[in-house]
């Protein structure tokens, strides 16, 4: 892990496709991942752990079965562990995500939209 200072925004750069989070650092046994968000994710849940939303741009809406929640710049969302949720952006939302190392992006649903969490290119430090 790299001991660097690391820029939010030159990292979101270098993410290519949505939906595939890209580690940016590791504090203890967590990881905060930049991501980019469009259209509709899949409904799952963390059974184990809380999942942290901050929006860095763009409108997200994170969908529960209850209510909607939507989060602009800078606004930040826990969901709580084992609340089913499905994030949807109408236009593209650049976003970081903190939560603890080996969480699956797709949680207990799995699918095709399951990724690994990649690193930021080594260009983009």
């Amino acid at each position: 892990m790299n001991d660097d200072v690391r820029n939010v925004l030159t990292a979101l750069a270098a993410v290519g496709e949505p939906w595939q989070p890209h580690r940016l650092t590791s504090v203890n046994d967590y990881d905060v991942k930049v991501v980019k968000l469009l259209g509709e994710f899949v409904w799952h849940s963390h059974p184990e752990t809380d999942e942290l939303f901050l929006v860095v741009a763009g409108e997200l809406t994170i969908q529960l079965r209850d209510r909607d929640v939507v989060l602009g710049p800078n606004d930040v969302f826990v969901v709580p562990k084992g609340v089913e949720h499905c994030p949807r952006a109408d236009e593209e939302v650049h976003a970081i995500l903190i939560e603890p190392k080996g969480t699956v992006n797709t949680g207990d649903a799995g699918g095709a939209r399951t990724a690994e969490v990649r690193e930021i290119p080594a260009a983009a430090e």
